[in-house]
This record gives C-alpha cells, sequence and structure tokens, in this order.
C-alpha cells in the first residue's frame, strides 16, 4: 500500500490534544462534584442501560470518521495482510482474554482487600428481567432499593465487568484520527478499521457475554445488542451511505480534499465533550474513592503495555522472517 503522508503539520489544538483530554477530565469531575444535578438530570434519558446523551455524543464522535472508511479497500487486504492478522488476531483472540486474566488477577485476588472483600455494589437488573426479591443470579442477588428491584454484587466483580467490556472492545474510530495526527500509512489505517468494524459487529456480543458468564456476572444482552447497533452498526451503515451518496454527487477528489477535512475536528470536540460527560457521570465517585481509579487504573494499563508489545514484537518477527528469506533468496541466486 502506498503510504500516504499528510503534508501540513498539525495545529494547535491537535498538537496539544492530550492536555484538551486532561483537562476535560478534571471539568468532568468537577461538574459532577459541584453540579451533580447536571449529571443526574441527563442520567434520566437512558433505554435498556444505554445513556441517550452518551449515545448522541459517541455517535458524533463516530460516525465522521467512518465516512473515511473506504470498505472497497479490504480487497487490498492480500497486498499486505500479514500486519493485519497481526493486529486481527492480537486484538479479538488474544486480548479479551488476557483482560480478563489480568483484570481477575489483579481485582479479584491481589487489590480485593483494598477494594473490600465484603464490599457491595447495586446494579440495574437486565432489561426485561424481573426475579423475586431474594433469588440469585449468577453472583447477584435480587434486592429492592426505594422500591426498585436491583441485583446485588460483589464491588470486584462490578469493576471486573468494566474491564471485560472495555478489554473486548478495539479502538476504531479514534485509530484514523491518531493514524492522521502521527502522519501514518493512511491506506493500511483505512484496511484495519474496516476489518476491525466488522468484526466488532460479529465478536463484541458473543465474548462480552461469554467472559460475563465466565466471571458469573449479569449478562445484559439487550443492552450489548443496542450498544453494537448504536455505536457500530449505524454509523457504520450511514457512514458507508454517507460516502457513496457524496461521491456520487461531488466527485472523489472533492470529498477527499475539502469535506474530510472537516470532519476530524467534530470527531475530536464530540471525544472532549464526551470525556467531559463521562467524568462529571461519576466525580463524586472519584473524589470521594481516588484509589478506586487506581485499583482500576492499574490492569488497564498493565493490559495495555502487554498488548503494545506483544503487538510489537510479533510485527517484528515478521519482518525478521520476511528479512531472512529476502537474504535466503539472494543468496541462492547468487550461487
Amino acid at each position: 500500500m502506498k503510504k500516504a503522508q499528510n503534508s501540513e503539520g498539525i495545529g494547535f489544538f491537535q498538537k496539544y490534544l492530550s492536555l484538551w483530554v486532561a483537562i476535560c477530565m478534571a471539568v468532568g469531575v468537577l461538574i459532577g462534584k459541584f453540579l451533580p444535578g447536571i449529571p443526574a438530570f441527563l442520567n434520566q434519558f437512558e433505554y435498556a442501560k444505554v445513556s441517550i446523551p452518551m449515545a448522541i455524543l459517541i455517535w458524533l464522535m463516530i460516525y465522521p470518521m467512518m465516512m473515511k472508511v473506504d470498505f472497497q479497500s479490504i480487497r487490498n487486504v492480500g497486498k499486505n495482510p500479514k500486519g493485519l492478522f497481526v493486529t486481527w488476531i492480537t486484538n479479538w483472540l488474544i486480548k479479551p482474554f488476557t483482560m480478563y486474566a489480568i483484570a481477575v488477577f489483579f481485582l479479584g485476588t491481589l487489590f480485593r482487600g483494598f477494594i473490600g472483600p465484603d464490599a457491595m455494589n447495586l446494579v440495574k437488573m437486565p432489561f426485561g428481567m424481573d426475579l423475586p426479591v431474594g433469588s440469585e443470579y449468577g453472583v447477584g442477588t435480587v434486592v429492592l432499593e426505594n422500591g426498585v428491584k436491583m441485583l446485588q454484587v460483589p464491588l470486584w466483580r462490578s469493576y471486573l465487568a468494566g474491564c471485560i467490556l472495555l478489554g473486548i472492545a478495539p479502538c476504531t474510530a479514534m485509530v484514523l484520527v491518531w493514524g492522521y495526527l502521527a502522519k501514518g500509512n493512511d491506506g493500511h489505517t483505512l484496511v484495519m478499521v474496516a476489518i476491525n468494524s466488522l468484526s466488532m459487529l460479529l465478536l463484541y456480543g458473543p465474548l462480552g457475554g461469554f467472559l460475563l458468564g465466565v466471571g458469573r456476572l449479569p449478562v445484559p444482552w439487550q443492552a450489548l445488542v443496542l450498544s453494537i447497533a448504536i455505536y457500530v452498526a449505524l454509523p457504520l451503515a450511514a457512514g458507508f451511505i454517507s460516502r457513496k451518496w457524496i461521491i456520487a454527487h461531488k466527485g472523489l477528489p472533492w470529498f477527499e480534499q475539502k469535506f474530510l477535512h472537516v470532519l476530524t475536528p467534530i470527531t475530536i470536540i464530540a471525544l472532549l465533550i464526551t470525556l467531559v460527560l463521562l467524568f462529571s457521570f461519576k466525580g463524586e465517585t472519584i473524589l470521594t474513592n481516588p484509589l478506586t481509579i487506581l485499583w482500576i487504573a492499574i490492569p488497564l494499563f498493565i493490559q495495555t503495555c502487554f498488548i503494545f508489545a506483544l503487538g510489537y514484537w510479533l510485527a517484528r518477527r515478521l519482518r525478521e522472517i520476511r528479512r531472512m528469506k529476502r537474504e535466503s533468496l539472494c543468496s541462492h541466486y547468487q550461487r
């Protein structure tokens, strides 16, 4: 694949994106602490455990990037398949299971005493489920809280569920942003995002349900399916249709040279607002129990470093193997 480089340097806003991310996280925490009415109001808008405001923001973040994905580029996967195979195998055959193992070790064993071996958490019942109070579901027990049936589960297992669902999901749309900022190989990035997006449609729900079930956690199947539909399927379909329509009416040069430049800022702005909202929902919790963030962050950080190192090592090994084959062929023809 031809390596397409961005000739323009990144702007001031993009250059300091990490700083804006940190600021938005801090703003979100402060809103949650001092203006709790805002997240409380937004929390009312929910369906099947999916936050509607968050869905809108994430949609605004993903949809513009999905318009950049040319699914016809998947046909070029045969030109350089090894790197893509490394990405796919790492994301779907290794990462979900290592995330589960690392999270269980740290949250369920090493940090369990710090989290509180008897600490419990109340989670919403799976959508459509109505069990009598006192009955058990997985590791949870149905209790009545303010007139609403809830599942009482060990707190560390709630953290485990978050790690599982986060560990399964590969980054898709934001890869295009980071690839653009890093002046990476645009063609390779597009193919990788296209394959990961299609894989997520098929694998995220089954893998999430399986690992949550292994962890004896309630499996919110409707929320999983709805999340996949809202955050993956619809943006993919809308991006694909929009791309074809715009190119058909305006042409590919106009789409790539004029229209695409408008999309990246929209995605980044939506990302930053999403961070503000996310951290506002948990602002009080973060300030009251800051160590909780540490207990969760450590396994996530280790998992991220491990997967990065594994992917890097596999890519280096593939390059070395290809180099040795090339040298072997050269020496063979020189004889």
